[in-house]
């Protein structure tokens, strides 16, 4: 499942969310910033308030691509919500995101596929998230797109293994895993889970975390430093997804802004995947 190296030889593109471009006043002048900073790519939020004809001619003008989508409500339309209607909202707004996706020219629709809390037990959010999003794996198969499960605080998929099965109890090769490195290393080593996950690995979202900040100022506070100044073993990561074959994109899951603020990002990013 692992992409190809582009025309540039490179294994890995960088890529940037089009929510972090705090500076430009029109779509196309978000996209030229991103472009002239050196990122390969760019993702949106799907479904979205946007003009699909002005996001096409930004994508056309720079010749920046979309590499893909993330679901936009599947924190507020979650897959195991115990209200059926609730969860279709949540089907149709993945339909909306895969369409979406299509027409942008991307691969991938990012997924928190459940959440489990204290209403919602960890075996109906197993069972509903499976039923109501393998409704949309035929539609995804027909359009050549992904499905791609992100690991996120959502107390549910809590180790590789079990995503692992989860993932494989689709039987597509178009439902895979959207690996957030720093969302693990409050509680798990990034590169073991890589190791786990192998060829299911669709994309790499890319942020920093601190242990030492976690335990000195609380959990979230752990988020607050930079990519690279943190807690992930980024060269064992890095030679982890080479043993895999992973080539395709990192994608910066930070606070953005403007320009000077993306070229940090953008830098830093290279560092940590070794460009």
């Amino acid at each position: 499942r692992a992409r190809p190296q582009d025309a540039a030889g490179k294994p890995w593109r960088k890529a940037v969310k089009y929510g972090m471009v705090g500076a430009g006043s029109s779509g196309l002048e978000k996209f030229q910033l991103v472009q002239e900073l050196g990122f390969d790519g760019i993702e949106l939020d799907s479904p979205n308030g946007l003009d699909r004809q002005e996001v096409l001619d930004a994508r056309d003008q720079t010749g920046l691509p979309i590499h893909g989508v993330v679901d936009s409500v599947h924190w507020s339309k979650p897959f195991s919500h115990p209200d059926p209607k609730v969860r279709a909202e949540g089907v149709r707004a993945l339909e909306t995101a895969l369409q979406d996706c299509k027409a942008y020219g991307g691969d991938t629709v990012l997924v928190v596929p459940a959440g489990v809390n204290q209403g919602i037990s960890y075996r109906d959010a197993w069972v509903r998230s499976r039923a109501e999003i393998m409704r949309m794996v035929p539609l995804a198969e027909e359009l050549g797109l992904n499905i791609a499960f992100e690991n996120v605080w959502n107390n549910f998929l809590l180790s590789p293994l079990e995503m692992a099965q989860y993932i494989d109890g689709f039987g597509s090769p178009h439902v895979g895993a959207y690996l957030d490195v720093g969302n693990l290393v409050r509680y798990a080593w990034p590169q073991h889970w890589v190791e786990a996950l192998g060829r299911r690995i669709m994309k790499i979202d890319v942020k920093g975390y601190s242990r030492k900040k976690q335990n000195e100022e609380g959990l979230w506070k752990g988020f607050q430093v930079g990519i690279g100044d943190d807690d992930c073993d980024w060269p064992e990561v890095t030679k982890a997804l080479r043993e895999i074959g992973y080539a395709g994109w990192f994608t910066a899951e930070v606070g953005g802004g403007g320009r000077e603020r993306l070229a940090e990002i953008a830098s830093r990013m290279d560092r940590v995947m070794g460009a």
